[in-house]
């Protein structure tokens, strides 16, 4: 059995990949879109995914499953307007949206992914 293990610190690795599945760790806006908006920060979380996903040999087409986290619901359609343009036709992951406390203040969406990582 390999487990591969990507950018391991003491808390948590960036992404973990077990039998051709990575298991990507919470991905929110970069440091640039943390005072904006939720379109900005949903666009700078989603780079981050598709830069996290390129690093361990994956990409958009291979989601498996998503999980959205907001900081306030009455966020949901403008997150929903940038996920939408984000994800290949034909290509939606299984997808769960909840509302939860985040990590820090000025944050209003993070993410954990799931996908295929290519053979």
């Amino acid at each position: 059995m390999t487990i591969q293990r990507h950018d391991t610190k003491a808390r948590m690795s960036r992404a973990v990949i077990h039998q051709g599945v990575a298991y990507l760790c919470g991905q929110v806006a970069g440091p640039e879109a943390r005072e904006g908006d939720i379109t900005a920060q949903t666009e700078s979380m989603l780079a981050r995914v598709d830069a996290l996903l390129k690093e361990i040999g994956s990409s958009r087409e291979q989601l498996l499953s998503a999980t959205v986290y907001l900081k306030d619901g009455s966020d949901v359609a403008a997150m929903n307007e940038v996920w939408d343009a984000w994800v290949p036709e034909g290509y939606a992951p299984a997808r769960t949206c909840v509302c939860a406390p985040l990590p820090a203040d000025e944050l209003k969406v993070e993410i954990t992914v799931t996908a295929a990582v290519s053979s």
